[in-house]
């Protein structure tokens, strides 16, 4: 069998360069070596003798991983290029080696391959007489297949263009729950009025909440008709881009064919069509006027174009629209499809879009066993959030998983809101939903979670693996995985929600912190701690209030406790606050905001006597300077002109000794005064000092291996916590209980100027360290008389 070198050739380097691609994506960190090289190499300039095939692909390989952090763990989704990838990625490759084929041979192999992907397509997904058209936006097809009735409805369109549009204005009808922006796009690109749009509002009272509202439909076409207008194309859904939900089909063909109506249907549940059991509304889909199928998601082929089956008879039409093409190479986009499909066949196939579905009942079936979650059929006639978890579930059984986070309310709340028990409580639902779908998303990645913005239910997580399981390799296990991870977090959830209130009475109850109200929080809630200054302008105080604010941050980040303090969002509205993350059952939340109070005061006090401190050094300096001046003139009029002279003085100090009556002096900075040193020489100890007081931490008497904030016995109602206060000072000097929280620094009250006498003074009976200039000193009540001056101490005789 004859082979083409250059395919062979061809194969060969992409095989090749997908090893060396997918071997940079498996490394952790990227190298030093490598992102030097990268940032090298990025601005320098074309090399004259040009560079390998080797060195080329290190290059985007570093591009790939050049903005990854040693010091941070990825989270990123990263698709699993396998064997079927590698085809998808050849065809392109391929593409671009036929298109330099003669012109006659590349008209019979675009022809081949266009007419093999579109047959096998029709098969597979139950499609009749149809035709393809391939794009790589998955808007393109629909936008095409508009100018085809636009061209059809309008029979002198093609020469008159956009005037034979005044005669009657056509009008596309879409769902509401359509994807954003899909209507104006469309109204865009074909240069049609916002007028020429309508959006179907969904069913209010009966059926389905985010399925089309078909009687409105038909009262809204039947009011467009009487006023002149064309009512043109109408987009459905199978499975819509936010809940999954599929609007019904059959109906809606019949309505279509009543007012002559194009059908277009698109959605993830198309995906489906491939099963031999399918349900029946998705099966009207096979008889619509045209359908958009995403394959690349579906299959998880990458680069793969997204393909638009539909039918008309009239070719010239179909080309005047842009369904097809008279240039060869653009019908060379079907053959990165035409090698994928052939690789993994129809089995393959089936078999991967099975695997999905039975990935999306198998979570769902878990979350039916679980207490604290409701699936809900009576969902789609009445909103009702009870227990922990809400389901969102088609009548359909939609492969598409959508949950919810939600706190017990009351059994009157109905109608598509969430009435809690506290004013909003929607956005506080929201917010830790959010937070639950990263966490899930973090600890497991292979589940390929996200978060959908419903507008009745709110936030919610979705499961959806039709669209990311072939992608990321979703297996049944990684399903419990994500149950187990889910059961361990809503109690937390729980706890969190349950918790934010008793935070915030606590909060409250102290003067000298502020409660900020931000429901886009997930956690306890935020505080500020106000310092006590009311003499300052605003912008001093509101520079007080961030310094303080960023040291009681600091601290409280350095306890030994399970909470998470930050300083909240990146781009919250609230600032110089501090935000106090999830809850577990037994927080002490009195505790945890007492010890909040009391670090803000301990900071803005420990300020204040810095600050006092500061002011009283450099007086005492100024006094010191005066001091020792009058002092050495006081010497030299003592000591007399004589003494100044060099040789003079120091002969009459041989013969006369000199004894000067200038004192020593100490500054003492409790006092803010300069003393004497003769009591410190006289009795052989500085006196005047005062211990400095300790700092309160936390004043609850707790189990070795006890964290800070938690209750001794988790879960219980009231148990024994003592929470800190500086009040609490006096107790806590005479308990002396060992605390887990380290100690605050608070400066010393008095620091000598005079220097340390080497002594031995009288021990005495069980010393306490004091913090006064490092020495070793005792407390009040417990010293042992001293001795008088000159005064031996009496001396124990042994009789040795």
């Amino acid at each position: 069998m004859m082979v083409d070198p250059t395919l062979a050739e061809m194969g060969k380097n992409l095989n090749e360069a997908m090893k060396i691609l997918e071997d940079g994506r498996k490394a952790s960190e990227p190298d030093a070596d490598r992102r030097q090289f990268s940032r090298c190499s990025i601005p320098g300039p074309l090399q004259g003798d040009g560079q390998d095939v080797a060195s080329i692909l290190q290059l985007v390989q570093n591009l790939m991983h050049e903005d990854e952090e040693e010091d941070k763990p990825s989270h990123r989704r990263m698709q699993n290029v396998g064997e079927q990838g590698h085809m998808a990625l050849l065809g392109h490759s391929l593409a671009a080696y036929i298109s330099v084929l003669d012109r006659e041979r590349l008209r019979k192999l675009i022809t081949r391959i266009a007419s093999d992907t579109t047959l096998w397509l029709c098969r597979l997904f139950r499609y009749e007489s149809g035709s393809a058209y391939y794009h790589e936006d998955d808007r393109e097809g629909l936008l095409k297949v508009c100018r085809l009735v636009i061209n059809t409805r309008y029979e002198d369109y093609s020469t008159e263009g956009y005037t034979v549009l005044n005669s009657r204005q056509p009008v596309i009808y879409q769902s509401a729950t359509c994807r954003p922006g899909l209507g104006q796009h469309l109204c865009s690109q074909l240069g049609l009025p916002l007028s020429s749009l309508c959006t179907v509002p969904c069913n209010t009272m009966f059926g389905s909440q985010h399925q089309m509202d078909i009687a409105l439909l038909d009262k809204l076409i039947r009011e467009d008709v009487e006023t002149g207008k064309l009512p043109l194309l109408l987009i459905a859904n199978a499975g819509t881009p936010g809940a999954g939900h599929t609007d019904k089909l059959g109906r809606l063909k019949e309505l279509c064919e009543q007012y002559g109506m194009w059908l277009h249907i698109e959605g993830v549940i198309l995906a489906t069509l491939a099963l031999g059991e399918v349900s029946s509304p998705v099966t009207a889909a096979t008889s619509s006027d045209s359908m958009t199928l995403t394959l690349g998601p579906w299959l998880g082929l990458p680069a793969v174009p997204a393909v638009t089956l539909y039918r008309h008879e009239d070719p010239a039409l179909s080309l005047a629209a842009g369904l097809t093409s008279s240039q060869p190479v653009e019908k060379l986009r079907a053959l990165p499809l035409w090698l994928s499909l052939q690789y993994l066949g129809h089995d393959g196939i089936v078999e991967k879009i099975r695997h999905a579905v039975e990935l999306s009942q198998q979570l769902l079936e878990k979350l039916k066993t679980l207490a604290s979650i409701k699936t809900s059929d009576e969902l789609d006639s009445e909103i009702s959030f009870v227990d922990a978890l809400t389901m969102v579930e088609d009548e359909l059984n939609s492969p598409v998983v959508v949950f919810r986070f939600s706190q017990e309310t009351s059994a009157e709340s109905s109608g598509g809101s969430v009435e809690g028990y506290f004013a909003g409580e929607r956005e506080v639902l929201d917010s830790l939903n959010r937070w639950l779908c990263e966490r899930l998303a973090q600890l497991v990645p292979a589940s390929g979670v996200d978060i959908v913005e419903l507008e009745d239910e709110g936030t919610c997580v979705r499961f959806t693996p039709l669209m990311t399981a072939a992608a990321l390799g979703t297996q049944r296990c990684d399903v419990d995985l994500l149950v187990e991870r889910l059961t361990e977090l809503v109690p937390v959830l729980n706890c969190t929600l349950r918790l934010r209130l008793d935070f915030r009475e606590e909060v409250y109850r102290h003067s000298a912190l502020s409660y900020i109200e931000d429901l886009s929080w997930p956690g306890l809630g935020a505080v500020r701690y106000e310092p006590r200054i009311e003499e300052l302008n605003d912008s001093k105080r509101q520079l007080e209030v961030e310094k303080i604010n960023s040291e009681l941050l600091v601290k409280l980040g350095d306890l030994d406790a399970d909470l998470i303090f930050s300083t909240g969002l990146e781009f919250g509205p609230e600032k110089d606050c501090i935000f106090i993350g999830m809850a577990t059952e037994d927080l002490d939340v009195a505790e945890l905001v007492d010890m909040i109070a009391a670090l803000g005061r301990d900071i803005e006090e420990n300020g204040r006597l810095l600050e006092n401190m500061t002011e009283v050094v450099r007086k005492g300096i100024q006094e010191a300077e005066l001091q020792l001046q009058k002092d050495n003139q006081d010497k030299l009029m003592e000591e007399g002109v004589l003494r100044q002279i060099p040789l003079v003085g120091s002969v009459l100090n041989w013969f006369s000794p000199f004894q000067s009556t200038v004192k020593g002096r100490t500054f003492n900075l409790a006092a803010g005064s300069l003393d004497s040193t003769e009591p410190t020489y006289s009795m052989k100890a500085q006196t005047g000092g005062l211990a400095s007081p300790e700092t309160p931490t936390s004043s609850a008497k707790r189990l070795p291996g006890q964290r800070l904030f938690r209750r001794e016995g988790a879960g219980g109602s009231d148990s024994h916590s003592e929470t800190s206060s500086v009040g609490q000072a006096e107790d806590l000097s005479r308990e002396r209980v060992p605390q887990p929280t380290p100690p605050y620094l608070v400066p010393d009250e008095a620091v000598s100027m005079a220097p340390e006498i080497s002594e031995t003074p009288q021990v005495p009976a069980k010393p306490e360290p004091t913090q006064e200039n490092g020495e070793v000193g005792t407390q009040e009540g417990e010293q042992e008389e001293r001795q008088p001056e000159g005064q031996e101490a009496p001396v124990e005789k042994t009789g040795r």
